[in-house]
Order: structure tokens, then sequence, then C-alpha cells
């Protein structure tokens, strides 16, 4: 029975001697329990291209974008159209309503001539040798005038001058009861001009709006009894707004 007993304290104490040296040395039983992860949980958990980085799905398409897409879109269009309708509409009404603004004034404007005007002339001491033509609006519509005065004394066959330098920036207008000037220089106050002699008869011709042409009815003012010298210096302003302007020259 000892011999027994001994063999078999033996045999159990080769078995743990041949479990403890497995241990040591890495070649014995290894442990599946939690305390190792499985080498394809690892794999699992890395986000895979095109996921979510934060849950490791895939985004989700924003189903707004082609909304919002079509709103810009429709935004765009609508807008555009709206801009060129209004525009297309206020060019075209404002235009329409200029033309018929234009047309309305020029309808009831007319040219200054001898026919709706009372013309005067008069010599004046300053400037030296000069005169003054005064043109009133007799009529009951605006009239033009245009250019300058076309002056013919007694039977002369030549036509005075008009100085370009007292040529104004718009057309002289005359509402009814209103006056336009133009300043006449008779002759050269140093004496160099020649053919000089006394006018008993002036006329005054209007022009239209073109340059020379008929402006309707001429004028013919009284001048003072004795007449007055003229020579070949005889120049002629432009029709002015102001007396001064006439005279200035």
């Amino acid at each position: 029975m000892r011999i027994r007993r001994n063999s078999h304290l033996l045999a159990l104490t080769a078995l743990a001697a041949l479990a403890l040296t497995a241990c040591e040395d890495g070649t014995g039983v290894k442990d599946e329990g939690a305390s190792r992860p499985a080498s394809s949980t690892a794999t699992a958990a890395q986000p895979t291209p095109g996921t979510d980085k934060g849950t490791g799905t895939a985004p989700t398409k924003d189903t707004t974008g082609s909304a919002g897409s079509s709103g810009k879109s429709g935004g765009t269009a609508g807008g555009k159209s709206g801009g060129t309708t209004g525009a297309g509409t206020g060019a075209g009404t404002g235009g329409d309503t200029g033309d018929k603004a234009a047309d309305t004034a020029s309808d009831s404007r007319v040219l200054c001539n001898g026919s709706n005007t009372r013309v005067t002339a008069q010599t004046v001491a300053r400037p030296l040798n000069h005169m003054l033509l005064t043109v009133t609006n007799t009529g009951s519509r605006t009239c033009d005038l245009t250019y300058n005065p076309v002056l013919r004394f007694d039977e002369m066959q030549w036509v005075p001058q008009a100085a370009k330098e007292t040529q104004p920036q718009a057309v002289t207008t005359l509402a009814p009861g209103e006056s336009g000037y133009a300043g006449v220089l008779l002759s050269a106050a140093d004496g160099s001009g020649d053919g000089g002699q006394t006018a008993k008869k002036l006329t005054v011709a209007f022009q239209g709006y073109t340059p020379n042409s008929d402006g309707g009815a001429s004028a013919t003012p009284t001048l003072p009894a004795k007449g007055v010298y003229y020579d070949s210096s005889l120049t002629v302003t432009y029709w002015q707004q102001d007396m001064d302007d006439a005279l200035s020259w």
C-alpha cells in the first residue's frame, strides 16, 4: 500500500511540473476569455472609406441639397425675369412718356418772327456805335428765336456777319410777353471800316430751325429820324436772353 501511494504521489508531482513548465515557455493552453481582444473585432472597428468617422456608418445624403439648388436656380431665374420685365416696362413707359412730352412741347412752341412779335431798334451810348434790337413775344404761345437776326439796311446787297463768340448754349425762348435781344455793331470805332453810309430803313429777317432757312414774316422796326450810320464793320450778335449779354460784345 505504501509503494502504491508513493507511486501515485510521484505521478501527480510529475504532471504538476509539466503544467508549470508549459505556462512559463508559452506552449501551454491559452486563456480564451475577454482578457485578449479578438483580432476580428479590432479590424471591424476601423472606419472604411466613405463612412462617418464618428459612427462608422456611411453619411446620409442631404436631401435638402437639391431643393436648395432648385431654390437658388428658381430665385435667380425669377429675379432675372422680374428685373428684365421691370426694366423693359420702365424703359418702354419712360421712352413713350418722354416722346409724348417732347411732341407736346414741340406742338406748343413756334418760331418767333414778325407775325407774333414786336421789334424795336435803338442806338445806345455804350458801347460806342452800337444798336440794340429788342423782340417781344406778343403771341399766345412760346416762341423760339433761332441763330441770329438777318439785317438789311435800305437796299444793301450784302448780309452782315454774326459774331460766333456770341452764340448761346441754348436757343433763346420767349414765353408770351417776354423779350429777347441782339446787339449790332454799326461801324468801327477807330474809323477802319469803309463804305460808310446812313440808312433810313431796316428790315429784320428771322431764321428757321436750320441755318439760313426761312423763319417766317420779317419785321421793319422804325429807325431814328436822322437814320443810322454803318460801314463794312457791320456785325450782329446771336439772339440773347439777356440785354446785357447782347451789349457786352
